[in-house]
């Protein structure tokens, strides 16, 4: 439950009334035709006071009302008591309309007494909610297979069962003027750096919009440069994955009812770790993040490449192959650009049906569109059996890439180099790589250099970047994070017969 005593600071129209019947009317005045409001009125037994419980039906648990507070209420408990009967696992007090407004919208039922210049939040909130599932986005096959969901409080929960530690800190801000979305900022206190703590939370609390609904939207308001095609933060929907950036020193940001969760400050290689990682062996490990950024690189050139060559250089190829090249491509009308514009759009499309439609019949458009269109392109010839091959080879190879963010910002990447190749073929492409680099190491994440650990050159970081090292190896946080306590483990590995 949100600190309402924080709220105290907002100018509100006036407080709440002893009088019953003046706070009856102000409800009236306040929660005009809202149909589902329901309001009980009763008498507490045990002090014989007359009160109103007000809630809203579908944002509360029903079970808990009549169990937890109207039964307490009205049941002969002794002697008279300053403190209600109820039962529910939080009680706050509210003084002001203001505050009563925004706990009654976030799901608790609001109990007003006769005599009292307060009113109680209880905490029933019941609304619907699924339960904790596989994440959809970043399955894992060692790792633990929970997913956040809807509820900032919730997610909170699978965060600290990882960091059951008191050092583990949340700030909370209520970011929106109608949607009043609870931002939860956690970090662990003697780990994270302060300032970036501080810069985050300065951030946030300088948003002024009606609404944020998930955190897309926050993220667009925070992050250091929101023209950059790069992902500047990383959102994962994954607790383990949250719990081991928060140990590295980083932040993360929680958004009540959103799914997924912030962390900054990242760098570029951040992108290409994965929690799976952690769980195999150094040399497999190692092995796939090479991997992966093979696949950026091919998913974001191969296609440039491709027109390149064949529009510019086609004397490097080798004289068998430049003859199968021609026999392939005699048919086709169109230059190799615009070859490649057709089977890439034709590519983001099949991609973004096969995500909108249901499942079953998404994955079936994905394949059979695929099968047909690829085969029937070719036979009527308008585009080559080459150019097939290599788009398919870069679907394949944007698919390896963990992070959807940055899987997103190669697809547009990869457009902007295939026109430079059409204009200017391995020069263009020259141009394109010299600018994406620059670009990536002028970047920051929440201040922090985004290029890390390459430029500025860190040799320390590069334990857990491209070549990931033995984890007993590993005995120093990032030092991309400026964490406060550098050091992560003492001498942890025990060899032969050392205890």
């Amino acid at each position: 439950m949100p600190d309402y005593k924080t709220e105290q600071n907002k100018p509100h129209s006036d407080c709440i009334s002893s009088d019953l019947q003046h706070n009856l009317a102000k409800i009236q005045q306040l929660f005009t035709e809202t149909p589902d409001m329901i309001t009980r009125h009763l008498t507490i037994k045990q002090s014989g006071r007359q009160a109103v419980l007000i809630y809203i039906d579908g944002l509360n648990d029903k079970a808990a009302i009549n169990d937890d507070v109207l039964r307490p209420l009205q049941q002969e408990l002794g002697e008279d008591s300053q403190e209600i009967a109820v039962t529910v696992g939080h009680v706050g007090h509210l003084s002001s309309w203001e505050q009563a407004e925004l706990a009654f919208f976030q799901g608790n039922s609001l109990l007003f007494i006769d005599g009292e210049e307060q009113a109680y939040a209880l905490d029933t909130k019941g609304w619907p909610q699924r339960n904790i599932e596989d994440p959809q986005l970043e399955s894992s096959l060692k790792g633990a297979h929970q997913g956040f969901l809807e509820s900032g409080d919730l997610n909170i929960a699978l965060i600290r069962r990882y960091i059951p530690h008191r050092g583990l800190k949340i700030k909370r801000i209520m970011v929106g003027e109608r949607g009043r979305t609870i931002v939860s900022i956690m970090y662990i206190e003697d780990i994270a750096n302060e300032k970036y703590m501080a810069e985050l939370e300065r951030r946030i609390r300088q948003i002024k919009v009606d609404a944020i609904i998930n955190t897309g939207e926050l993220c667009e308001f925070i992050e250091d440069n929101p023209f950059s095609l790069f992902p500047q933060l990383i959102t994962t929907e994954r607790p383990d994955t949250t719990a081991s950036q928060l140990l590295q020193g980083r932040c993360a940001v929680v958004v009540d009812r959103s799914p997924n969760v912030l962390i900054a400050p990242v760098t570029f290689m951040s992108f290409f770790q994965n929690i799976d990682d952690y769980s195999s062996r150094w040399t497999i490990a190692t092995f796939l993040r090479l991997l992966r950024m093979f696949a950026f690189i091919t998913a974001a050139f191969l296609p440039a490449i491709y027109i390149s060559v064949v529009s510019y250089h086609f004397e490097i190829i080798p004289l068998k192959l430049l003859l199968t090249l021609g026999e392939s491509r005699g048919q086709v009308p169109f230059p190799p650009f615009v070859e490649a514009i057709l089977m890439e759009t034709t590519l983001e499309l099949l991609r973004e049906a096969g995500i909108r439609l249901p499942a079953p019949v998404g994955q079936t458009v994905g394949i059979v569109g695929g099968i047909v269109i690829g085969q029937a392109v070719v036979q009527a010839g308008l585009i080559s059996n080459v150019m097939v091959i290599v788009v398919a080879f870069t679907a394949i190879s944007s698919f390896i890439l963990p992070n959807y963010d940055m899987v997103a910002a190669v697809r547009l990447i990869r457009f902007i180099l295939m026109i430079l190749a059409s204009m200017f073929g391995f020069v263009g492409l020259v141009i394109g790589f010299m600018t994406m680099f620059g670009h990536i190491i002028a970047l920051k994440s929440l201040g922090t250099s985004y290029g890390s650990p390459i430029a500025p050159v860190r040799l320390a970081d590069l334990k857990d970047t491209l070549i990931r090292v033995p984890l007993w190896l590993m005995d120093k946080r990032p030092l991309s994070t400026a964490p406060k306590q550098s050091k992560r483990q003492r001498q942890s590995r025990v060899q032969g017969d050392e205890e």
